[in-house]
């Protein structure tokens, strides 16, 4: 099942400093991260940094360090965490590089007893847990809003994330899906913009030239921007770009819905599911009963509340919620833990 945005929103409200003290204030918590070039990946990191700096000052941890890759790649991010067993860390969260490449190292950890959460990108080794977002079911609504706006159909721009990531396979098999139900639409072009504006605009720039008319493009995130760009400097129509949630997306978003009532919808994962995943890992550390798979809602965008939330986002940021221990414990509770 998938917690509404409702309940984790509401939950948020819950006062932080309230985090009891729990029996962990010996473990130490390392953050396994695969990549953090584009704005997602900054937010994220900054999310980490300032819930569990909180956590380590308050005792609930005695460490809580995060580590990130020099590259994408598999090899080097199970080098990183073969090195982190090593250093005596109990407990591991990790976004992955590859939902399977990394089930080895991960395994390597959970045989020495460390704790092993991925989030984001998941991995499926069985002794790990995951907490992920319907990936596929946000690629879907996608279409699924397009389709409903743009009854006649048309062409779409698919622009995907990084190739070979978990991420990037299910939204666009998401997206893909919802064509086919549809009915209404015709994939003409696809490129990599590895969820960010400027690789985005250089792909979509490249690929304008041989496309058709293009009604509507479908994103995974920090990509919208650098793809309105690309159609402005080639001279073309606005077509409706789906947005991720970035601050330089719904920016550019205000700035057309008040010149011409310009109209999309935003959508992505928020950036501070790593503080899930270390409250998580923390709850698993205190003997708690915690379900292996836990699914949290994406954070989605409409025209009626774009301004609330551009307002709430910070420059070169992402629209974001961050998770207290007592946010934890509901997810947690509606997974059936």
């Amino acid at each position: 099942m998938r917690l509404p945005t409702a309940i984790v929103v509401a939950a948020l409200a819950i006062g932080a400093g309230n985090q009891a003290v729990a029996d962990t204030s010996d473990k130490r918590i390392a953050l396994s991260n695969n990549y953090a070039g584009n704005s997602w990946r900054q937010a994220m990191l900054r999310s980490w940094d300032k819930v569990t700096s909180q956590a380590v000052d308050q005792g609930v941890v005695a460490a809580a360090d995060p580590f990130t890759t020099a590259e994408n790649q598999v090899t080097e991010q199970a080098a990183q965490i073969q090195n982190l067993i090593l250093q005596g860390y109990d407990a591991i969260v990790i976004n992955a590089a590859s939902p399977e490449g990394l089930n080895g190292a991960v395994k390597e950890a959970c045989d020495a007893g460390v704790t092993v959460v991925s989030f984001d990108g998941v991995v499926t080794e069985p002794c790990a847990w995951r907490i992920a977002v319907d990936f596929k079911q946000m690629g879907k609504d996608e279409v699924l809003y397009l389709a409903d706006k743009l009854p006649d159909g048309g062409n779409l721009l698919e622009i995907r994330g990084l190739a070979g990531v978990f991420v990037d396979d299910e939204i666009s098999a998401g997206i893909h899906e919802g064509v086919a139900e549809t009915g209404k639409f015709k994939i003409v072009g696809s490129v990599h913009g590895n969820w960010a504006q400027d690789v985005s605009q250089k792909a979509v720039a490249g690929i304008l030239p041989s496309l058709p008319e293009i009604a509507a493009v479908v994103t995974q995130g920090g990509d919208g921007y650098g793809a309105a760009q690309a159609f402005k400097a080639a001279g073309r129509p606005t077509p409706v770009i789906v947005m991720g949630n970035r601050h330089d997306e719904l920016t550019w978003w205000k700035e057309q819905k008040d010149a011409s009532g310009y109209e999309t919808m935003s959508v992505s994962i928020a950036p501070g599911v790593s503080t899930l995943a270390f409250w998580v890992a923390q709850q698993v550390l205190d003997g708690q009963d915690v379900p292996k798979d836990l699914v949290v809602p994406f954070l989605r965008i409409d025209q009626g509340n774009l301004e609330a939330n551009l307002a709430n986002t910070e420059a070169g940021g992402v629209a974001n919620v961050e998770y207290s221990l007592e946010d934890a414990k509901a997810v947690i509770a509606a997974a059936g833990g």
